[in-house]
């Protein structure tokens, strides 16, 4: 990822909290102030009280400004956290909300996003502080090396000598720590891309036998990442010793200078109070490791967030309201290139408004790439996808989700609950409402028989993949949308349910438009009219039992309609 896409984030990040951003650098300025005058405080109380001059002004004054700097330091903590935490939650819901966005868009693995996102998040909301906070540091250092100057002169001008060896140390530290922590988090991602995979299937690589090769296969990146952690501490074990020898060095030297001029009169006792104060506060520019480190872990994990979010998501049209309409769809002219290669060539297909139709093509034609477009899961390269004479990119997705309502193979089931679950997106419906689309979707029975029934928490829930189509497809039939979308929602149920279901759909969805891809000739045949995609095009648009006559139609279902496809429900896997 380029630099820029890493600062653009940083910048958009600290400008979510630029209010209490601007309170906090305030109080670090004030704060920083305050620590600026209390070295001189501390010396003119001294050689007051050596003097035999009054010293009650400047200990009230020395005090004071302890107190108020005690007060400071407990005030911009929990505002300083208060900022990274909003900065955090915006950060998070921005990236979130653009990875949801994609749909079938997305070519990102599930793992090396979610470590990206957990690794990079925290620390990108809070750089804006750590720097805000370093650079007063610096600022308040550079300050107390003039005032060391304008006490000692040969004071400052040794402290000033040690400058340029910290700033080449520190310049290679940071370069070298940003590559090795990104190679450090890449390795990371690897690993919980593969852990992810292999998770998912699980009960696979377990009825196989091949437990230990997958183990291998998961962790093959750990050499990398030794290999980076290793790179890391190297490199923060050689920096840290030679600022803990150059740092000490340093202000031994400039003490020893400092009471060379005590002994010579060149300054007084009470300067050399102020010279160690000022000294600590002129070292803080040379201690800077820590931050050092940080900064380049946040980097690394910046840039590779920052790529994330460079990916371009779905634009969102700008047409207010979709017109009143029966819900007729129409793809012309559809062109989408996978690999080079045309998945749908110039495709052209009307679904009537209010009919049914059934979406068939062998393995690979593109029938679950069709069925994206209407809803905009995924957008053709070329090409138009009206609805109701209105160009779907044109909606604004929320407005366009509302209108066309999706059923998956294998839905993911969001919510605490069953209920929840079948409610996801609607929070108005009633209790009614959710019954009444479960008894449609065949569901209402096996939810009576769990523990809590319709409120059962989905984690004590286990579902067959034919039940969880079920839950999903109340959930798209409890939606009123002017297009229904079945992308082989019913492939987990048996024969006999499968036909009261599509029989149940019928009736309750009569009058809207309905886009089934099947895979069995049984629920083509239920439909009004069949969609035979092949080559990249519809090669028929009629009904089932017209194309029946054809033997390269009936070859689509050959495959699908033997018993080992055809048989009781499957786990979702």
């Amino acid at each position: 990822m380029a630099p820029d896409g890493s600062r653009a984030l940083l910048l958009s990040t600290a400008a979510r909290v630029r209010g209490p951003l601007a309170a906090l650098v305030a109080l670090m300025v004030t704060r920083a102030l305050l620590g600026l005058a209390t070295p001189t405080l501390l010396a003119a109380a001294v050689k007051a009280a050596l003097d035999g001059d009054d010293a009650v002004r400047p200990v009230a004054l020395l005090g004071a400004v302890v107190v108020t700097s005690g007060l400071l330091d407990a005030t911009t903590a929990p505002l300083s956290a208060s900022a990274v935490g909003r900065a955090g939650a915006w950060l998070q819901a921005r990236a979130v909300g653009h990875l949801l966005t994609f749909g079938h868009r997305s070519t990102l693995p599930p793992g090396d996003t979610t470590a990206r996102l957990v690794q990079a998040a925290p620390g990108t909301a809070g750089l804006t502080v750590t720097v805000a906070g370093s650079v007063i540091s610096l600022a308040s250092s550079v300050v107390a090396l003039g005032l060391l100057w304008r006490i000692d002169v040969w004071a400052g001008l040794v402290f000033t000598l040690a400058i340029p060896a910290v700033v080449l140390v520190s310049r290679r530290f940071i370069g070298g720590a940003t590559a090795a922590q990104a190679g450090y988090l890449q390795a990371q991602s690897a690993i919980a891309a593969r852990l992810m995979s292999a998770l998912a299937g699980a009960r696979t690589i377990r009825a196989v036998g091949t437990v230990d090769d997958e183990t291998d296969r998961v962790l093959a990146p750990l050499p990398a990442l030794a290999a980076a952690g290793q790179a890391l501490w190297n490199l923060q074990r050689g920096t840290v010793w030679q600022l803990k020898l150059l740092i000490p060095l340093t202000q031994v030297l400039v003490l020893a200078v400092a009471g060379f001029g005590v002994a010579s009169g060149r300054t007084g006792p009470a300067d050399l109070l102020a010279v160690t104060g000022y000294l600590a506060l002129a070292s803080g520019a040379l201690s800077q490791i820590d931050v050092l480190l940080e900064v380049a872990q946040v980097r690394a994990g910046t840039a590779r967030l920052a790529e994330i979010l460079a990916c371009p998501g779905p634009a969102d049209g700008t047409r207010h309201g979709l017109p009143a309409g029966p819900g007729e769809v129409v793809l012309r002219e559809v062109t989408v290139t996978q690999d080079d290669t045309p998945v749908l060539d110039r495709l052209d297909l009307r679904l009537p408004a209010g009919r049914s139709v059934a979406l068939v093509g062998r393995s690979g034609t593109g029938k679950s790439l069709v069925a994206g477009l209407i809803g905009r899961l995924s957008d053709p390269d070329s090409g138009h996808v009206l609805l109701d004479g209105v160009p779907v990119d044109e909606l604004p997705l929320t407005e366009l989700g509302r209108r066309v309502t999706y059923a998956f193979d294998r839905p993911a089931l969001t919510g605490a609950t069953v209920r929840e679950a079948i409610a996801y997106g609607r929070p108005d419906l009633d209790h009614a409402d959710v019954v009444e689309a479960a008894r449609a979707a065949h569901a209402d029975t096996f939810i009576r028989r769990m523990p809590q029934g319709y409120d059962t928490p989905l984690e004590e829930a286990p579902m067959s993949g034919g039940e969880r189509q079920r839950i999903g497809l109340a959930r798209a039939l409890v939606r009123p949308a002017r297009v229904y979308v079945l992308d082989d929602a019913t492939s987990g149920l048996d024969t006999v349910t499968e036909a009261e279901v599509t029989e149940a759909i019928t009736t309750r969805l009569h009058g809207r438009t309905r886009l089934i891809v099947a895979h069995r000739a049984a629920t083509a045949a239920r439909c009004d009219l069949v969609a035979w995609l092949d080559g990249g095009r519809v090669a028929a648009l009629a009904p089932h039992a017209q194309l029946w006559r054809d033997d390269r139609y009936r070859a689509v279902f050959a495959e699908a309609d033997t018993p080992a496809h055809d048989g009781q429900e499957t786990a979702d896997v």
